[in-house]
């Protein structure tokens, strides 16, 4: 009796517990995070915008309820997120849940609103069927509204709500110079970074000329795939710029692959711009850069009526960066054509690789003739850790003034235009708008764009350790089954052997 009564006992003291720990978390909100990039917990640009609230912010989450559990993550996440933005904010940040699967007026409202179904396939009483699912929302404040149209599983959810916030709060946005002479990549031709650089700067085209400096009014300019020669009152105006704190972006090609031609050859692409900066000690040489762990693009073979993908060693794919936040948290970025960069300038500078090639890459030097059929081997990879974007800080300017970032790849950010559109890998887009937010704004949050996993690429290890892997991976679990039936016999024996002795007990 007395066993039974403390049983109950037990049983009430642990359902008293739990309904307790669950008032609490309804008024108390408390989440460990123990993810590799801090995904869970809210960065300082956050908090601060919260705390700079002088007006409500009323959010309205168009959530699909009953989703499969790899996408119902995502509501959960962005309740709870809203959630501790209303604690932070002191219930400035107001929000509510909408199912517009409920009812077709709530669809209407859902749609009118700008947020976009998305098609998934859910299993319902053995069936596989589609359904509408949307996971959006509308952020509200004062008379104005912007639209998260789709949270995608695994997206920065954070950024896109600080930015949003931050996007209808702000009053004056920096502008940014896109310098468009000598045939330089357009705004409209980079559509995704435009998109991206403009939640928190203004995006200016800009045409230099000689009677007039046009880069006065800025603190960054950024100059992508100039195709013609350079005039000497460009870089004179680039060093008058540098000269009062301005910073410069340069994604240009030092060398010209062409595929097109039925017969593709790689050679040297001198616009000028390659002299001016060796002249201050950043030399972007004439070579092309290989790398083991890189694109793949389509050949059609002869006689076939369809392509085959080819690994192409000249398309790197870089996924060596550094500890800065230009390239913080970024995955794997792809620089066609890159070419290696070496720097030997004064103390009076200093040089920051930002991204390096693999520890299995090699480089080229012009003229090239690109063989598709050419077999790779690991011996054409000899070196590594080759400079292909890095920073030139003026140690003599203030913080963050007076700097020149250069990537030697210049199509790398550039969609193109009409028919030949393409769309980027998003680490190229972040490489670049995170270049011009840690230039131009002060605010942290080019910390938060790259706040979620894009790619994961694999280690790449060699034949012989792949082979010692896969055998031993099959051969040490059976080696280990037959050690435990060996202990376990060797131990039975000896039990035996004791039981027979006279003096056991």
């Amino acid at each position: 009796m007395k066993k039974k009564t403390s049983l109950y006992s037990v049983v009430i003291l642990v359902a008293g517990i739990v309904v307790l720990l669950n008032l609490l978390s309804d008024t108390f909100f408390l989440r460990l995070d123990f993810t590799a990039d801090k995904r869970y917990t809210l960065s300082k640009a956050t908090k601060d915008i919260l705390k700079n609230l002088n007006r409500p912010v009323t959010v309205k989450a168009y959530f699909t309820r009953d989703l499969p559990p790899n996408i119902a993550t995502t509501r959960r996440d962005f309740k709870d997120l809203l959630t501790e933005y209303s604690r932070i904010s002191h219930g400035m940040v107001q929000f509510t849940f909408i199912d517009p699967n409920q009812s077709p007026e709530s669809e209407q409202e859902a749609v009118r609103s700008g947020v976009q179904p998305l098609i998934i396939d859910s299993r319902e009483k053995d069936k596989i069927v589609q359904k509408k699912a949307y996971l959006g929302a509308v952020v509200q404040y004062s008379e104005k509204n912007d639209v998260i149209p789709l949270l995608q599983p695994g997206a920065p959810i954070e950024y896109y709500l600080s930015t949003s916030i931050k996007k209808l709060t702000v009053t004056d946005k920096p502008s940014v110079a896109f310098v468009q002479n000598c045939k330089a990549a357009t705004i409209t031709a980079m559509p995704q970074v435009n998109q991206a650089a403009s939640v928190l700067n203004t995006t200016v085209p800009v045409y230099l000329s000689d009677s007039t400096s046009a880069l006065e009014s800025y603190l960054t300019a950024v100059f992508v795939d100039p195709q013609d020669s350079l005039p000497p009152y460009i870089t004179r105006q680039f060093d008058q710029f540098l000269g009062k704190g301005g910073n410069l972006i340069i994604a240009f090609d030092r060398v010209n692959g062409n595929l097109s031609s039925g017969f593709p050859m790689g050679s040297s692409h001198n616009t000028g711009l390659e002299k001016w900066l060796k002249d201050k000690g950043i030399d972007v040489r004439e070579d092309f850069v290989t790398d083991i762990n890189c694109n793949h693009i389509g050949v059609r073979q002869q006689g076939l009526p369809f392509t085959i993908s080819v690994a192409f060693p000249y398309f790197p794919n870089i996924t060596t960066f550094a500890d800065h936040p230009i390239v913080k948290g970024l995955e794997e970025v792809a620089l066609p054509f890159a070419s290696s960069i070496v720097y030997s300038g004064d103390s009076a500078h200093t040089w920051i690789p930002l991204a390096m090639t693999s520890e299995k890459s090699g480089r080229r030097e012009v003229p090239v003739y690109f063989d598709i059929n050419y077999q790779w081997k690991e011996s054409d990879f000899p070196e590594k850790n080759l400079v292909v974007a890095g920073l030139l800080k003026n140690n003599a300017s203030p913080e963050r003034k007076g700097q020149i970032m250069v990537v030697s790849s210049g199509k790398f950010c550039v969609n193109g235009e009409g028919e030949n559109a393409v769309q980027l890998n998003p680490d190229n887009v972040n490489l670049l708008v995170n270049a011009i937010d840690y230039l131009n704004d002060q605010s942290g949050l080019i910390d938060l764009r790259t706040k979620t996993i894009t790619s994961r690429p694999l280690k790449e290890i060699s034949e012989g350790k792949r082979t010692f892997l896969k055998f031993f991976n099959f051969l040490f679990p059976v080696f280990l089954a037959i050690g435990y039936g060996i202990f376990r016999m060797e131990r039975n024996r000896s039990l035996r052997i004791k039981r027979m002795e006279e003096d056991y007990v």
